[in-house]
């Protein structure tokens, strides 16, 4: 994770320290990258804070340290999970510029939901961003994730699905919301396993390149795996 430990939302799901944030560190992405070298990872997924003090959003640090880790890794696969720039195309193109393998957007929750899971967030605008991701990087892999257990009705993750899938989104994470602390919303339901098989039957039909849905899958668990199933299918 870059641009610091301080977020400037406060989304109701998330246990991430809200407060006013650092400013960015320039040596942040030669540090990631030599983490990285010295990892010798694979398959690298970039994520941030939301900064929504930053006029570009963070976008030229994404792209930074985009640029540092291929330089020390030039086979690694380099995936990028960002917040929504507040819709700035100009600052989504600046990270796509920097080539990653895989666009990542979350988001998050059903439309309905927004208010009180993501309140500084619009979920028409989440999709918004990954449309335009398509529109101006075809090549690259776009993907999204979403919780279940929020108090969402099936049928409004079937919309959900469906409007991801018109934005051009290649890939999809269905997971079980658990609560982090007691000052975050509550869990409204425990999810049946066999509801998240159905949904990844349900995406699959529709034609996502590939989905991952279960009670314990997160947004970025095995996103290389994920990346090399996409590829292969």
């Amino acid at each position: 994770m870059i641009l610091g430990s301080n977020c400037t939302r406060n989304c109701g799901f998330c246990s991430v320290n809200s407060s006013s944030p650092e400013p960015p560190d320039e040596n942040e992405p030669e540090n990631v990258a030599r983490a990285a070298a010295e990892m010798k990872l694979k398959h690298i997924v970039i994520t941030s804070v939301t900064r929504d003090d930053l006029s570009d959003g963070g976008a030229e640090q994404f792209a930074r340290t985009i640029k540092a880790v291929r330089k020390k890794l030039p086979y690694a696969k380099v995936e990028v999970l960002t917040p929504d720039f507040k819709g700035d195309v100009d600052a989504l193109k600046i990270v796509l510029d920097a080539e990653p393998d895989v666009y990542n957007h979350n988001v998050e929750t059903i439309e309905r939901l927004y208010q009180s899971v993501r309140p500084q967030a619009d979920f028409r605008r989440s999709l918004y961003m990954l449309r335009k991701a398509k529109e101006i990087a075809p090549d690259i892999h776009t993907k999204s994730g979403f919780m279940l257990g929020l108090g969402e009705a099936y049928e409004e993750v079937i919309r959900l699905l469906y409007d991801l899938h018109e934005t051009g989104c290649d890939l999809v994470t269905i997971g079980q919301y658990l609560r982090p602390a007691k000052n975050n919303i509550p869990v409204v339901e425990y999810v049946k396993p066999e509801v998240f098989d159905d949904l990844k039957k349900r995406a699959n039909e529709m034609g996502f390149k590939y989905v991952a849905s279960g009670p314990l899958v997160r947004s970025s668990m095995n996103a290389g795996e994920m990346y090399e199933k996409a590829n292969s299918s």
